[in-house]
């Protein structure tokens, strides 16, 4: 298992203006993520509050999202079964194939693809995962691709939002640059 840091923190850039901010802590083996992310977009202001549970090969196993912004409070509870997703208790099976909840408030969560995939340098995988959107918190399947390509600097690709980027990693394997969405500020 890997020591991470007890908190981290980064700061929302162009697409959005705002704030996150992430305690970690070992749990059964594995890791607990207690997140904060505040945000404006398009003048909406919102905030979004995440607790994700991962095993020791970083699989997500489960993860409860509450949010608040202009439209009223919100929560959804994900949870890993053998079929697949579960979201707030009913299967998802378009999730099916997803090992990772990516959450678009969040830079921290990009981090869980890359610490379970292990990628080699050279070598890219497709990661798809359980995306929750900020503020409205719905879910959908994120289809996404990761190439290693350093030891701390990975070719991110999303088709279905038609986006690339080159996103570098700390020694903790925690994004700090991740251009147009957030930067490591802590």
């Amino acid at each position: 298992m890997i020591d991470l840091p007890a908190s981290a923190a980064w700061r929302h850039l162009d697409a959005r203006d705002g704030f996150e901010v992430v305690f970690a802590r070992r749990k059964d083996g594995g890791y607990r993520f207690d997140g904060y992310s505040t945000a404006v977009e398009d003048g909406e202001v919102w905030s979004v509050r995440y607790e994700i549970t991962l095993d020791g090969d970083w699989r997500t196993l489960d993860a409860h999202v509450s949010g608040a912004s202009v439209h009223g409070p919100a929560a959804i509870r994900l949870e890993r079964a053998p079929e697949g997703w579960r979201v707030d208790g009913r299967p998802l099976p378009e999730l099916a194939d997803c090992a990772d909840v990516d959450l678009e408030a969040s830079a921290l969560t990009n981090a869980f693809p890359v610490h379970r995939l292990r990628l080699e340098v050279g070598a890219s995988a497709d990661a798809p995962a359980a995306y929750v959107r900020a503020p409205t918190l719905e879910v959908e399947r994120l289809s996404q691709r990761y190439a290693r390509l350093g030891d701390a600097r990975y070719d991110y690709e999303s088709p279905s939002f038609g986006f690339r980027a080159e996103l570098e990693y700390d020694a903790f394997g925690l994004v700090l640059d991740y251009p147009g969405i957030a930067v490591r500020v802590a």
